[in-house]
């Protein structure tokens, strides 16, 4: 059993206020941030949301049976103890590690953040370290998390879960005799501190691009919130010989931010600058990439060269962590398609239809670059894609920009509208077409229901071509004004290919 005053020892830095008499308290149900799930013996933190004051429903966690209070009001007289602090939501991760009792301690961890390929690293390094460990390898990302007995998906939208289930998650690799996991870490998840409580081992940078800037201010924060995992990673304790490891893109532009914070080894990647592992003479084909590290040569059934810097990447913590290049490149090879990334849909057509997750103005570069080595001779590069609302508004512009330059033609669409005006932001992209050149009618369109602009564009394309449905990848729902309506671009293109268009546009009724 674990006491109210074990939880508090967690934390960083000391409560505001709390009652000496309470810390004997016992903790027999885990600590949550959600009223609605917390048992009898848990602890409730009520924090401040983006839109809900978790203060408020304090009353019915208390009469559900919590044991404890954490939050940041001044408080009294809530029949059960309370602990005010500073920062709730920062607080949360170190309770419920302490909950768990530190699981990552007993566990080798990598982190892996970045703008992009963030998933698709984490996947890779997943399979090696499973080919290394005798599968004793465990991962959570923004897809699904392998817990070593059995595997859970993580959710809709594309997110680190929330500080207790990642506790809840290492707990379970921890009891089930896994002795590596992977996390991959979001800025958004190490901002609101959803991974605080966790030690790492190796820290992994993709690149850092424009994105998110709705939510960080300034790129300056966004890439500060990047670094929260280098600080991390400075700040955990060490579990035996295993050092601490930064491995960074070389030929990113923030590498020496990356650089500067503190690690026993600083390892780089990279395809265009020297590096400690550089990929060369690479090949590239439909069907997989081969390319060479020094004397050692690598295969994978993944394409395109955005998927050269993810398996360098992965390919770099593996030798952070001691793995054979014998055990990596086995791992590498055995990687299949991941969902949503450049996956492949066939209906028996005779072009080439992708789904591909790519959501930034980087990602979509790459992702259309990648594209245009598949397209046949006399072919054309065909993207539908669209901008989320409520997000980074730049970026509308910015990705419609790099369509205009790289996709013979495209189809400006749907893509979680949410509260804002969809034509509006369809017209912002429109202008980013315009900017560079195109011309509406000629090389692109916008056909607000996605269904159906996924269904042009199967109907536009001809035998040699790729059509490339961008944006949503593995999601499973579209949000149109508040509610999350069940939606997969890779359902939706299959019943394109079929000649029958998936709606996407909900009726008013429906809103």
């Amino acid at each position: 059993m674990i006491t109210l005053q074990q939880l508090i020892q967690s934390l960083p830095t000391a409560p505001i206020h709390m009652n000496q008499q309470d810390l004997e308290t016992p903790v027999t149900a885990p600590v949550t941030e959600d009223n609605r799930l917390i048992e009898p013996g848990g602890v409730f933190v009520a924090r401040q949301g983006l839109s809900v004051d978790g203060h408020h429903f304090i009353p019915d966690a208390i009469a559900r049976g919590a044991a404890a209070i954490v939050g940041e009001q001044a408080l009294q007289n809530l029949g059960v103890p309370y602990i005010r602090v500073a920062d709730a939501q920062q607080a949360t991760g170190y309770l419920a590690a302490a909950y768990h009792g530190f699981p990552s301690r007993g566990l080798i961890v990598v982190g892996i953040t970045g703008t992009d390929g963030k998933t698709t690293t984490s996947h890779i390094l997943h399979q090696i370290l499973k080919q290394a460990t005798g599968g004793k390898a465990g991962f959570i990302s923004t897809i699904a998390a392998d817990l070593g007995d059995h595997s859970e998906e993580t959710g809709l939208h594309v997110t680190t879960p929330s500080a207790p289930q990642v506790q809840a998650y290492l707990a379970q690799m921890r009891r089930a005799g896994l002795t590596h996991v992977v996390l991959e870490m979001t800025s958004h998840g190490l901002a609101q501190g959803r991974l605080n409580g966790v030690e790492m081992d190796v820290a992994v940078m993709t690149n850092v691009t424009h994105e998110h800037l709705d939510f960080h201010g300034s790129w300056e924060a966004y890439r500060a919130a990047k670094g929260r995992l280098f600080e991390m990673l400075g700040h955990s304790q060490r579990k035996g010989a295993q050092p601490k490891v930064a491995v960074i893109n070389k030929d990113d532009p923030s590498f020496d931010y990356f650089a500067s914070f503190t690690a026993d080894r600083v390892m780089s990647y990279g395809i265009e600058n020297a590096a400690d592992l550089q990929a060369r003479a690479i090949e590239y084909a439909a069907d997989g990439t081969r390319f060479m590290v020094a004397d050692d040569a690598y295969q994978m059934q993944l394409v395109g060269a955005f998927n050269v810097y993810n398996a360098l990447a992965a390919l770099s913590a593996a030798r952070g962590l001691g793995v054979s290049n014998v055990d990596s490149a086995a791992g590498l090879a055995q990687v299949e398609m991941i969902s949503g990334r450049m996956e492949r849909i066939d209906e028996g057509q005779d072009f080439l239809a992708l789904v591909d997750f790519a959501h930034t103005p980087n990602a979509l570069r790459r992702a259309l670059d990648a594209g245009r080595e598949m397209v046949e001779q006399g072919g054309r590069l065909i993207a539908v894609f669209g901008s989320a609302g409520l997000r980074d508004v730049e970026k509308r512009r910015m990705m419609a920009e790099v369509s205009a330059q790289l996709a013979d033609f495209t189809i400006l669409t749907a893509e979680d509208p949410r509260t804002e005006s969809l034509d509006a932001i369809l017209q912002m992209m429109a202008d980013g077409c315009n900017s560079q050149g195109g011309v509406e009618g000629e090389t692109f369109i916008r056909v607000p229901d996605r269904g159906k602009a996924l269904y042009q564009a199967c109907q536009m394309a001809q035998m040699g071509d790729v059509v490339m449905a961008c944006g949503k990848g593995h999601e499973q729902s579209m949000c149109f004004g508040t509610t999350e309506f069940p939606w997969d671009d890779r359902q939706a293109l299959r019943a394109a290919l079929r000649g029958a268009p998936l709606q996407t546009l909900p009726t008013a009724s429906s809103l």
